[in-house]
């Protein structure tokens, strides 16, 4: 599975958390002790972002990674990876 995938789905899912948590991506960054930006690569997948950056986030949510079998990427997924 790609990395750079992987990577989009978990940015996808903490912009999920957050809006249904009722939180701007400034109040997260709050939260969490970081830049708004920050938040901002995060929530879009950036590739440079530190495995800290995403543990300070997951923690401002209360939430926490599992390890699950990866599901085959939908033709959507596939699309965004040549964008």
């Amino acid at each position: 599975m790609d990395h750079a995938l992987l990577v989009s789905r978990l940015g996808r899912q903490i912009r999920e958390k957050r809006i249904n948590r009722g939180l701007t991506q400034a109040s997260l960054a709050d939260l969490a002790g970081l830049p708004r930006q920050k938040v901002v690569a995060v929530e879009k997948g950036a590739l440079t972002v530190g495995m800290l950056a995403y543990a300070r986030i997951l923690g401002a949510l209360e939430c926490e990674l599992a390890v699950i079998p990866a599901a085959m990427p939908t033709l959507e997924e596939l699309g965004e990876l040549f964008e």
